[in-house]
């Protein structure tokens, strides 16, 4: 069902674009079918001989790393808030939204995929898989509160969720790493059998447990990573209810509660969690009698209630863990519906401050039932669930007696007085009518609106004298866990125990909690002349500012605008590194050999050349030149040793490597700059030297000191036999070690990304006019693309390039004779293009495809089909690059990778491991005998990734740049016009004429490399 989240994440999207705000119907059937799926478990769960229900399959087989899912009784009980609350949080979505809301498909889409995250989260019975889903679920809640990306405190709100969280879970990543390391295993349950076994004790153990908990004390809220969850009020109500009510923040609550059975006697844990849970319930309860907002009070309303989870569910012993599970589900249920009912208040009220609130009873009889019910549940009043679970709480701390069990009774009672009284200023400021402020004006809502918030209510009320029948659900979980004391394991729940301790304890906390209540004013009083204590949230905020200027301080004495001052602190690093490493080193098996062929020795001859040539260049072109001769030469090394793929990919990236060079050149000054900065040419050659001869020395040494067999020698029969190729290359980069080439494809696509974000300030993608001809022959203008946008610069208000917005009929395939300036044309590269860039596109086709027996594969035919798109866009300039490549960058780039993700999804769909090929074979009338693998598909994904990089340095590095360039001409003419009152009989090629000299003599001037190489 985990898949079923994310494939219905992928069509959200289109989904709710097509159908507006309804499609939120559609999508709230993925929860809910998964809550079927969950209750039609119980029989094989909970039956009589019922046992979880166990799927896996082969992660990183190499590594031992298996995908787990575990449907146990805590998964299962987990899952029906994440289901049930989910199906009724996207009911209400479907009206909560205004038709016209923006950005809501983007909305859709990440909400189902947040759903998705945090049902595989409650399912992974594996410590990495768990982590997968973990940070899933904070990628995506940060995006979630961000939604009003206007709004800068939503940016910043998610940001600080994002920011606090991320550093709990990488604090828990090192601890789950720890504890793999030590255990030799990363299953969960396993883990708890070994550890309720005691087999699993130690220092290391118990420090690996304790960076679990930072992770699950940041995600669920606690002190002191409490304060990013009011801040996340921020978001829609929807995503408040659901996150920071049933779902997300309960992710710390579940992992305290799976690992307890087995880690609880650990050292750290009690003392760690009874603390940071106590203080938690105290403070956010104390903090929420001081709001005025409904949704901040109930905000940290929810961090009192977290942090009285996190107090129960770390005892880990049958009957508190019990109440701690029954508390899970009230508090899931009543929160859940107070968030809702206040997304209703604030849309018809158009406020949320409870003092300009009056009237609700009137105005929304219904909502205020609901929230009624729901407060007095989270107060625990009778008959309710949320006094069942109270009463379960008091019972079973009671009845364990020990010492912890009597500190966790009296904080839990503090704060439960404390969520009483903020539960019933709650009510009245919702609802009651108000001396002095207008009632709300009455309208029936929407039964859609309403039905989550009904439903809830329902739950709420029904379960209270049904709890019962939670009893063995919950008691199935339990049962499992160690037993202590004697008695422990008998507690059952139910709404009436009789007249016992438990119930004088929560007519006390009731009596209390009102009376605070009605004496709001006096206590309000009290709050203000008592000190405010630690002010987390603003020991956040100073920590961000220290950061930045840090940051500020080291990059204003690294980052001084000097590339070489940048290598040479990179390389003296790198000696300074691997020299000390060198000098260490005590084995030296060094055996030193000139050449092994004359070739060598002449394509040595041919580096040694170049690299001095290139120190000696005066221009950059020349530069560049010289540079890629050395490439070049590489090339024929490549071809001498027989290594065919690596010389065709060479002279494509080299070739590429040039082109990029070029495009960047031209606005660079044409000539290279002396520098006057501290390092002269002498210290440059010291440097330069020290890091060729520590290289040489290590490679010697690597070379040397190897013991046994490489990997790659297996390479050859792999690739024959399993892969079914005779390119060793090709196989090894989609099949052998495809997980190094998906990464590498991502590391291309952020490269792509990088680039467009550094050249398109304003946008992601470019606009510019293509020229079209209509069927019926008259003139039309095609789709934008690369169209600037206009700016002020200085005292010029710049619009572009006149020719942008002419609209002419294409009656030509190469149209750079209507869009090149004369100067700009090359009827040798508009030639050479006609005749080549058809034949080049067939070919890049065709090493896509041969490339698994033959020299070639998806990089290679990538870069020749971008080399084709180079070829046509310097014979045709920019408007001819919008013709010969009518789709994004970024689509072809989203499209590859998404390719090549699912050819691993279906991998382990049609096989047993992720990226696992399967090949068709067969013979074929004409081509003979065939072998069609699925690793073709990734092969084409990184065709896709790779032309779509192409694409994107084109775009960015020349179409762009061209704008750029076209701007400032306009602008230096304008201002010639300005300052030298040009005569209007002045002729448009004088005017060119006199701006490119003026460019052309700022090109050749001598520009310093240092910090100075900016000024012009």
């Amino acid at each position: 069902m985990t898949g079923a989240f994310f494939g219905a994440a992928v069509i959200a999207y289109p989904l709710v674009r097509r159908l507006g705000r309804n499609g939120f119907f559609f999508l709230a059937l993925v929860p809910f079918a998964a809550l079927i799926f969950s209750l039609a478990q119980v029989p094989d769960i909970f039956g009589s001989a019922g046992s979880p229900l166990v799927e896996s399959m082969n992660w990183l087989p190499a590594l031992g790393l298996e995908g787990i899912f575990r449907l146990d009784e805590l998964s299962w009980i987990m899952s029906l808030l994440v289901t049930g609350v989910g199906a009724l949080v996207f009911i209400y979505c479907a009206r909560y939204f205004p038709p016209d809301e923006p950005g809501l498909a983007r909305f859709a889409a990440v909400f189902m995929a947040f759903a998705g995250m945090m049902y595989g989260l409650v399912l992974a019975d594996e410590l990495l898989m768990l982590y997968l889903f973990w940070e899933g679920t904070t990628v995506f809640s940060y995006l979630l509160i961000g939604h009003s990306q206007s709004r800068r405190r939503s940016r910043q709100a998610a940001l600080q969720a994002l920011i606090v969280t991320t550093a709990g879970g990488l604090a828990m990543l090192v601890g789950m790493i720890l504890l793999m390391a030590t255990t030799g295993t990363g299953q969960i349950s396993t883990l708890m059998e070994r550890a309720s076994e005691g087999m699993d004790t130690g220092p290391v153990i118990v420090t690996a447990v304790i960076l679990i908990l930072v992770g699950a004390v940041s995600k669920s809220a606690l002190i002191p990573f409490h304060f990013w969850l009011p801040g996340a009020m921020a978001a829609p109500t929807p995503v408040s209810a659901y996150l920071h009510a049933a779902a997300m923040v309960k992710a710390g609550i579940y992992l305290i509660l799976r690992l307890a059975p087995g880690y609880h006697a650990l050292p750290g844990w009690s003392e760690t969690l009874l603390t940071l849970g106590l203080l938690t319930m105290f403070i956010g309860g104390w903090q929420a009698l001081k709001q005025t907002d409904l949704k901040l009070l109930l905000a940290f309303g929810t961090v009192s209630q977290l942090g009285f989870l996190t107090t129960m569910a770390s005892f880990g012993t049958p009957d508190i863990t019990k109440a701690a599970l029954a508390m899970l589900i009230a508090h899931a249920l009543f929160k859940a519906c107070l968030f809702l009912c206040v997304g209703i208040i604030d849309h018809r009220a158009g406020t949320r401050d409870l003092t300009k609130l009056s009237g609700g009873w009137k105005a929304f009889p219904v909502v205020a039932v609901c929230a009624t019910i729901a407060a007095a549940s989270m107060s625990g009043l009778p008959p309710l669930l949320g006094f069942a679970a109270k009463e379960a709480v008091y019972s079973t701390l009671l009845a364990s007696g020990d010492k912890a069990s009597i500190i966790a009774l009296i904080g839990v009672m503090i704060g439960s007085m404390l969520t009483v009284a903020y539960s019933a200023r709650f009510v009245w400021g919702a609802f009651s009518s108000k001396e002095g402020v207008d009632d709300i004006a009455r309208r029936d809502e929407k039964i859609t609106l309403i039905l989550s918030p009904v439903m809830l209510t329902d739950l709420t009320v029904v379960l209270g004298p049904a709890v019962g029948l939670l009893d063995g659900y919950f008691g199935a979980w339990t049962s499992t866990l160690p037993v202590i004391d004697p008695g422990d394991g008998n507690y059952h729940l139910a709404l009436w125990h009789g007249l016992e301790p438990a119930l004088a304890l929560s007519a006390v906390t009731i009596a209390v909690g009102l009376g605070l209540f009605f004496v709001r004013d006096s206590f309000a009083k009290v709050q203000s002349t008592l000190p405010s204590g630690l002010d987390f949230h603003d020991l956040y905020r100073k920590m961000i500012s220290a950061m930045e200027t840090l940051a500020l301080w080291v990059t204003s004495r690294t980052q001084r605008g000097s590339l070489p001052f940048y290598q040479s602190v990179i390389y003296l690093v790198l000696v300074a590194g691997v020299g000390l490493a060198v000098i260490s080193n005590d084995t030296w098996n060094i055996g030193f050999k000139l050449f092994d062929t004359p070739l060598d020795f002449i394509v040595a001859t041919v580096l040694i050349v170049v690299a001095v040539a290139a120190t000696r260049a005066k221009k950059r072109f020349t530069a560049v030149v010289v540079t890629g001769i050395s490439g070049y030469a590489m090339v024929a090394y490549f071809a001498f040793v027989g290594a065919p793929d690596l010389a065709l990919t060479q002279v494509l990236v080299e070739t590429i490597t040039i082109v990029v060079f070029v495009l960047v050149l031209r606005r660079l000054p044409a000539r290279i700059g002396q520098s006057t900065g501290r390092f002269t040419p002498a210290w440059r050659a010291i440097i330069g030297g020290g890091v060729g001869v520590t290289m040489m020395v290590v490679v010697l040494i690597a070379a040397g000191v190897r013991i046994s067999d490489p990997v790659s020698v297996d390479f050859g029969q792999l690739a024959y036999e399993l892969g079914h190729g005779k390119n060793i290359v090709n196989v090894t980069l989609v099949d052998i070690r495809v997980w190094d080439t998906l990464g590498e494809i991502s590391v291309l696509v952020a490269a792509g990304t990088g680039i467009a974000g550094l050249i398109f300030v304003r946008g992601r993608e470019g606009h510019l006019h293509r020229f079209v001809s209509r069927r019926d022959g008259t003139e039309g203008q095609g789709r934008v693309r690369f169209q600037p946008v206009a700016e002020d610069i200085g005292d010029f208000h710049y619009q572009g390039p006149e020719h942008e917005d002419v609209t002419q009929r294409r009656v030509s395939w190469l149209i750079a004779g209507r869009t090149l300036a004369p100067r700009n044309r090359s009827i040798i590269l508009e030639v050479t293009a006609r005749l080549i860039f058809h034949a080049v596109l067939i070919f890049s086709l065709y090493l896509l495809f041969a490339g698994h027996n033959e020299p070639g594969g998806g990089f290679a035919g990538g870069l020749v089909a971008g080399l084709a798109l180079v070829v046509r866009y310097l014979a045709g300039g920019k408007f001819e690059l919008a013709e010969a490549a009518r789709f994004t960058p970024s689509g072809m780039l989203g499209t590859g990778m998404i390719m090549a993700v699912l050819t691993g999804v279906g991998g382990w769909i049609w096989g047993d491991t992720v990226f696992k090929s399967v090949y068709l074979e067969g013979d074929i009338p004409v081509l003979g005998h065939l072998s069609f693998g699925t690793s073709t598909f990734f092969d084409i994904g990184v065709y896709l990734v790779v032309v779509g990089l192409m694409l994107d340095i084109l775009k960015s590095l020349g179409a762009e740049v061209d704008l750029h360039q076209e701007r400032d001409e306009m602008v230096l003419t304008s201002r010639l016009n300005q300052s030298y009152k040009l005569s209007d009989n002045f002729s448009a090629e004088a005017e060119h004429d006199a701006v490119s000299s003026i460019l052309d003599r700022v090109n050749h001037l001598d520009v310093d490399n240092g910090a100075e190489g900016g000024r012009l």
